[in-house]
């Protein structure tokens, strides 16, 4: 690849192609149907009866970040259990004033499913997963068709939706389709689809995206102070910096379980630095190499350097950072998907956060 444009290096011209009696193909990524992204596809389904613990661990072993939870009483599909549903439920248990005060909500406030939770917890009894399910309100069960037209999927996306379930007429499950596959799938085929290649040569300033509001934590502050952070202003990421702002690293949702496998949780009180560490440290034990990824781009970075960035490091976020390396914004995985949505006329509507740098249209 390119290391500007993230575009392939070996790519030949279409009259060299023709030359060589080759043909060069090329289609409307926006007709491709949700089912070719999901064939062959492990589905990990969890039972609704299992506890979180376990849940986590079905996460962990088969190295996904969500699964759909299945109530085999009602035999239906009640939620996505994720790694933002675990943290929610991690800072529900570590902070018994915060139960108390929930349990004082009104039941309207409240849902059975939640209250339920509630006892459960301050009990320290196992909870089922199926309670937990979309407990931090953050990623609902959505599902599609198998012939959903990828335009629609990516519209979905690039509002916030971070993965759906392709499920056909008859209810059964053909797989997850998640903002990573379809972010891969693109740049893979890059040179099959004109419409996003375009793209890619431009810089994320030029298309006025990038920059935006960052909520970071100082990397002397605790863990559980960032995670609270992050629960409370609805966010997958947040930014470790140092006190000149400078960028030190991140932690992420998935990072939860890392703390699931310490003993009583106690990187919780770890500085955030601290766990940064330790979070590389373990990376780099179980992919065999040291893991320092390069999470972050400048404003001059093209659109397909950043996303070769994402693709290589399998993050969901990069960075933006200015010349002092200080943190002045974000690209996620939303970001990238809204911006192929509007190039083919679509008009996603994404959620202002931290975590998008998309502006919405008025």
């Amino acid at each position: 690849m390119d290391p500007v444009t993230g575009l392939p290096k070996s790519r030949r011209s279409t009259t060299d192609s023709h030359r060589e009696g080759l043909t060069t193909e090329t289609h409307d990524w926006t007709l491709v149907k949700a089912i070719e992204l999901v064939e062959d596809q492990k589905i990990i389904i969890i039972d609704g009866d299992t506890a979180i613990e376990a849940a986590c661990d079905t996460l962990i072993k088969n190295n996904v970040s969500s699964a759909p939870v299945y109530d085999n009483k009602t035999k239906t599909y009640v939620g996505m259990f994720d790694w933002a549903d675990v943290m929610t439920y991690l800072l529900i248990v570590l902070k018994k004033k915060d139960i108390l005060e929930q349990q004082r909500k009104s039941d309207e406030e409240l849902t059975s499913e939640f209250n339920d939770l509630l006892k459960l917890a301050i009990q320290s009894q196992p909870v089922p997963v199926k309670l937990a399910s979309d407990i931090s309100n953050r990623n609902p069960f959505y599902s599609v068709f198998p012939e959903t037209s990828l335009l629609q999927v990516v519209e979905l996306f690039g509002s916030g939706t971070h993965r759906v379930s392709v499920v056909d007429a008859d209810g059964n499950m053909k797989g997850i389709l998640t903002q990573s596959r379809v972010i891969n799938y693109l740049y893979n085929n890059v040179t099959k689809f004109p419409q996003i290649e375009e793209l890619f040569p431009k810089s994320l300033h030029e298309l006025n995206i990038g920059k935006s509001t960052v909520i970071s934590a100082q990397a002397d502050s605790f863990v559980i102070e960032a995670l609270t952070m992050m629960n409370k202003n609805s966010l997958s990421s947040i930014a470790i910096v140092d006190a000149d702002g400078v960028l030190l690293g991140n932690i992420s949702m998935s990072d939860v379980k890392y703390i699931l496998r310490s003993y009583s949780h106690s990187l919780m009180w770890k500085t955030c630095q601290q766990f940064v560490g330790h979070v590389r440290s373990r990376q780099g034990l179980e992919d065999g190499q040291d893991k320092y990824p390069v999470f972050d781009v400048r404003l001059t970075s093209t659109v397909g350097h950043t996303i070769a960035k994402l693709v290589a490091t399998k993050a969901h976020r990069v960075w933006v950072v200015d010349e002092r390396a200080r943190a002045i914004g974000i690209i996620s995985l939303t970001d990238v998907l809204c911006l192929f949505a509007r190039s083919a006329g679509a008009n996603p509507k994404p959620k202002r956060s931290s975590s998008s740098s998309i502006p919405t249209d008025p």
